[in-house]
C-alpha cells in the first residue's frame, strides 16, 4: 500500500454539488463509470448532470492512469483501465449482508469478471470537503491468510465455469484461481471468529489524500468515510517486478496446481 497524503484530486467549482450523498440512486453505495461510457450508473442525477459527473470521473481516471504510469514505468502498456467508482455515501451506519459488507476484512474478487490471475490495482482519493478521513483496517499478509482458508476451498462442480459463461453470468470463463479467490473473499467475511480476532492495523486516509494498493492481496476493511473516488486497473502478473509475490503464484505454490 502506498499513501500520498498531499496528492489531492481537485474539484472544479461547478462540481462541488456532486459531494451530496443524495446523488446516489436508492440504496446504492457506488456510482460507477465503465471505460468509454459517457454517463454513470446508479445515480439519481438528471441526464445532463450525470454526464458532467461522468466527465469528472473520467478526469480522475486519466490522472490515476498518469500517476500509476509515472510511479511504475514498467507497467506502461500493460495496464488495463477498468471501472471508475465514486462513493459519496457515508459507510458507517449502513446495513449490509455479511458477504457484501466491506467493513469486514477481505480481499477483492469479482463474481462476474474472472481475473484469471491478473492483479487488481486500485487508486483511491478522499475528496471529502468536511475533513472526514476514510477509516480502514488492514490485515495480515496474504500468504498467512490464505494458509488458513485454502484448505476449506471446495472444488467447483465440473463444467460449472462453462455453464456460467454460456449463460452470460460471467464475462469470460472462471479459472481455478478465480474460484479460490472468490472462496477466500466469502469465507473471510463470513467467519465471525476471524473478523473478531484477525490481526488488524488501523489506517486513516485524510481528506485530500490519494493511496494505491493491490486489493486482491491487501486484506482491507473500510469502516467509515464518504466522498471517495476509486479507479481500478488490471495488470498481468508477467508485468510485475516480483511475480512470485502475486496471489496467483502464492496459491499455485500452496495448492501444487496451475490455476490460470
Amino acid at each position: 500500500m502506498l499513501l500520498l497524503p498531499k496528492l489531492e484530486f481537485r474539484l472544479q467549482p461547478s462540481e462541488a454539488g456532486f459531494l451530496d450523498p443524495s446523488i446516489a440512486a436508492g440504496d446504492r453505495k457506488n456510482i460507477s463509470l465503465d471505460p468509454g461510457a459517457t454517463t454513470c450508473d446508479a445515480t439519481a442525477l438528471e441526464p445532463g448532470q450525470a454526464e458532467r459527473l461522468a466527465a469528472m470521473m473520467r478526469r480522475f481516471s486519466d490522472q490515476a492512469m498518469a500517476l500509476v504510469e509515472g510511479l511504475a514505468p514498467p507497467y506502461v502498456g500493460h495496464l488495463e483501465r477498468a471501472r471508475t467508482s465514486f462513493r459519496p455515501v457515508e459507510i458507517a451506519g449502513r446495513t449490509y449482508s455479511p458477504r457484501h459488507d466491506d467493513r469486514r476484512l477481505h480481499v477483492d474478487a469479482f463474481p462476474t469478471r474472472p481475473m484469471r490471475g491478473r492483479r487488481i490495482l486500485r487508486v483511491f482519493s478522499n475528496i471529502a470537503r468536511d475533513g472526514a478521513a476514510r477509516d480502514w483496517r488492514v490485515g495480515e499478509p496474504f500468504a498467512a491468510f490464505a494458509e488458513q482458508f485454502v484448505p476449506r476451498v471446495r472444488r467447483p462442480f465440473p463444467g460449472s465455469a462453462f455453464v456460467l459463461q454460456a449463460l452470460s453470468l460471467t464475462k469470460g470463463r472462471r479459472s481455478g484461481y478465480d474460484e479460490i479467490m472468490l472462496s477466500l473473499h466469502d469465507q473471510a467475511k463470513l467467519d465471525e471468529a476471524y473478523q473478531a480476532d484477525a490481526p488488524k492495523t488501523p489506517v486513516a486516509f485524510p481528506a485530500g489524500a490519494t493511496w494505491l494498493c493491490f486489493t486482491d492481496q491487501v486484506l482491507h476493511a473500510a469502516l467509515s468515510g464518504h466522498s471517495a473516488l476509486e479507479q481500478t486497473f488490471h495488470l498481468p502478473v508477467e508485468a510485475m517486478a516480483r511475480p512470485e509475490r502475486s496471489p496467483l503464484k502464492v496459491l499455485e505454490k500452496m495448492t501444487g496446481r496451475v490455476l490460470a
